[in-house]
């Protein structure tokens, strides 16, 4: 099968409720090449890169490699990495970004009060400010991880950059290549599967509009994954498309089925209920797969918005 024929058998699959989790992303700068597995096999100290798999274990904190779009012949250290940090739950988002010219500094960062909300510690190791500039589109590139994510995400970054776009980064790995290209915006923490530019650029304004584009939306990171699809599907149902006023407040369930709660910040609550289903008919998962698959997908079977005497039970 084709490049162009495997990517095109991948696009009839919906993108919602799909994205990556972290209710906190670490973000280093590192060029040159990447290997499947970055964080220990890119030019990064691979020592540094165990390390900091396991001091985020459990945290919430999700750690990924960043570069600037372009070539990516190797170019010796950078003598100054840019770091950032970005915590995703609504109501509590905030992006910091520093510099370092250390990595293993991160090492000495609170990653359990970072996946908490805690920015302070960025503060006192790093000397992390609030980000001032614009969102930030991590575009997903790494190629050894999967070739739909060089294939198509680096000409989107490129594209991005070209037409003028500030904020946009590399990144290793996102997840869910098969709808690649994948981006996420920070610091709201959604992502967007299939994306084109015109999509990441709404994407963009709508950060600093405060509103979420629910159009390509794969969800928000700081969910599992059933509750990125309850959130999506009460934005469209209540037609309320502010950022920061959902919040998932409970999941109840085990798969293939969840009932998940979501809040407003006025006060309604949704139930909904999700149901596991499978992606039919069967397909390749990504471009270097050639075992057809039925990846799991997330399917909302109902929403029902609970009146005050429901919300006491």
């Amino acid at each position: 099968m084709s490049r162009c024929a495997t990517v095109s058998r991948v696009l009839d699959e919906p993108v919602s409720g799909t994205a990556p989790t972290a209710t906190t992303w670490l973000l280093l700068e590192q060029p040159g090449p990447w290997g499947s597995k970055a964080l220990t096999s890119s030019h990064l100290d691979p020592a540094l890169g165990r390390a900091l798999e396991a001091a985020a274990d459990r945290t919430g904190v999700r750690i990924a490699l960043v570069r600037r779009p372009g070539r990516h012949a190797d170019p010796g250290p950078p003598p100054v990495r840019q770091v950032y940090a970005a915590h995703t739950v609504p109501g509590r988002v905030w992006l910091h970004g520093a510099t370092t010219v250390e990595p293993r500094r991160l090492l000495d960062l609170d990653f359990a009060a970072l996946g908490a909300g805690d920015h302070r510690s960025f503060g006192t190791v790093l000397g992390g400010r609030p980000h001032r500039g614009d969102p930030l589109a991590l575009v997903c590139t790494n190629g050894k991880r999967d070739r739909c994510c060089a294939l198509l995400g680096r000409p989107l970054a490129t594209e991005l950059v070209a037409s003028g776009v500030r904020g946009v980064w590399e990144v290793t790995h996102l997840g869910g290549h098969r709808f690649a290209p994948t981006v996420l915006v920070l610091p709201y923490g959604y992502a967007y599967g299939r994306a084109g530019a015109h999509t990441v650029k709404e994407a963009l304004h709508g950060v600093q509009e405060g509103r979420v584009l629910v159009e390509g939306c794969r969800g928000c990171s700081a969910w599992e994954r059933p509750g990125q699809a309850a959130e999506l599907a009460v934005r469209t149902a209540a037609d309320e498309y502010r950022a920061g006023v959902l919040s998932v407040v409970r999941t109840e369930g085990t798969a293939p089925r969840w009932e998940v709660t979501v809040a407003h910040a006025d006060g309604r609550r949704w139930r909904v209920t999700v149901a596991q289903g499978a992606s039919l008919p069967p397909r390749p998962e990504s471009c270097g797969a050639e075992v057809l698959g039925t990846p799991a997908r997330m399917d909302v079977v109902e929403v029902r918005e609970l009146r005050p005497t429901a919300l006491a039970s």
